[in-house]
């Protein structure tokens, strides 16, 4: 029976699912990063993918025939030609991109989706304004993308869902020429060759083949985002339908007819065969509820919160300043005062406040042309929430629910099957 592997690299750590040709999972392997010092990253990410793979029984790897890869949106790299990393990445919710803003606005189109501090091109800007890449040529890379290079060897490959933010036009599928000229320089990095998500794009590297026991013909395929992940993982396939990502930050996708992005309120829309995947991430989440709270309280405190009444504190949770939708705004200050002495009622607080931030999100994309919203589908660990999914569900005023998979590393496995799949019907 051949099987198929997803990997998930998160903010916390790494999750592999494999799955056969029916989606029956075979088995699932976690790992927890132990180091989050951002010098050491690329090394904690290595570790992490050697990690899972190793967890997961020979008898099964020997089984893998292709692998697909995702890792968190706008967390980008810089290496070099034989693809070590040159200097620390920045990662996703970074926003020191806003010291770059009036070049990036000289450069972009009004309105791109490419026009925020978080963006993959203004952290690209930094670096050549900055130049932290050095005289040496570079590489500008993904996340998904360096690990999937760790796994088949081929530098700078990667995929239109990640390099949506890099300014690569899903239309005409090329770099636009205002990105070509707007970089250009002595030490302008190589940009990643995009292909579709999913695309083969080559056997495991021999070293790999040999430690892990993959199969000769195993392939890894190009990889994708978290929270597309995530959204493949629930099987929506209807326009109307949308996936909420509830992890360390807050993630919104609804499947629509029509396209929309809006750089004023961080909007942009994924490709997603002849549909679009319209939607925005917040900065808010799980991590601020977990900086407030251990699991266990989480989960004591939630049972005590009537859902149905509504809380009167106002908050726009954040760790720091800065959010990217349905307010793009790096200076945008948190919000989490007062704190009432009860727990109870400050975790309520949180979590309608969030569920507003979620709710007005939605309203925009709609407000903005996207097809009406029908039903939401909970991913992450806040889709285990009961209580938080009824509050949510008063504002969203649709149906709010678990998803039978939601794992993002279930999603990647799907991806790679579709692949191994579309692959064998043309040979």
């Amino acid at each position: 029976m051949n099987l198929y592997l997803g990997i998930d690299l998160g903010t916390t750590g790494a999750r592999s699912t494999i799955i056969d040709s029916q989606g029956t999972i075979h088995c699932e392997t976690e790992y927890t990063f132990a180091n989050d010092r951002q010098s050491e990253l690329p090394s904690v990410w290595q570790n992490a993918l050697s990690a899972v793979i190793e967890q997961i029984p020979a008898t099964i790897r020997n089984r893998v025939r292709a692998i697909a890869l995702d890792g968190t949106s706008s967390t980008v790299m810089l290496c070099d030609t034989d693809g070590i990393p040159v200097c620390e990445p920045i990662l996703y919710n970074d926003a020191r991109g806003a010291a770059v803003t009036e070049t990036l606005r000289a450069i972009a189109p009004d309105n791109h989706t490419v026009l925020s501090a978080t963006s993959s091109l203004a952290k690209l800007l930094w670096w050549q304004e900055g130049g932290h890449g050095g005289t040496a040529p570079t590489v500008f890379l993904h996340q998904a993308d360096w690990l999937a290079f760790l796994l088949h060897g081929k530098l700078g490959i990667s995929d239109y869902h990640n390099a949506l933010k890099l300014g690569f036009d899903v239309d005409t599928l090329c770099y636009p020429d205002w990105l070509i000229e707007g970089i250009a320089g002595a030490t302008t990095p190589k940009l990643p060759q995009v292909v579709a998500p999913g695309t083969p794009v080559g056997e495991v590297r021999d070293e790999v083949r040999s430690r892990f026991g993959f199969p000769r013909d195993c392939t890894v395929c190009a990889g994708t985002t978290d929270s597309i992940a995530a959204f493949l993982a629930s099987g929506v396939n209807s326009p109307g339908e949308a996936v909420t990502s509830l992890g360390s930050t807050l993630a919104v996708k609804l499947l629509s007819h029509t396209r929309v992005d809006d750089s004023r309120y961080g909007i942009y829309s994924h490709k997603l065969g002849d549909l679009w995947l319209v939607g925005g991430a917040s900065n808010t989440g799980g991590a601020v509820l977990r900086h407030f709270f251990t699991d266990a309280e989480l989960a004591t405190y939630s049972t005590k919160i009537n859902p149905e009444q509504e809380s009167l504190l106002d908050y726009y949770p954040l760790l720091k300043k800065g959010d990217r939708f349905p307010i793009n705004d790096p200076n945008l200050a948190p919000r989490l005062e007062p704190r009432p002495a009860d727990s109870v009622e400050f975790l309520h607080g949180l979590l309608e406040s969030i569920a507003r931030i979620e709710a007005r999100g939605y309203q925009l994309l709609q407000e903005l042309g996207a097809t009406p919203l029908t039903k939401v589908y909970t991913a992450g660990g806040g889709a285990k929430n009961s209580v938080w999914s009824a509050i949510r569900q008063r504002y969203l005023k649709v149906a709010v629910e678990t998803p039978v998979q939601t794992a993002a590393a279930y999603g990647t496995a799907l991806l790679a099957m579709r692949s191994a799949m579309d692959l064998r019907l043309e040979d």
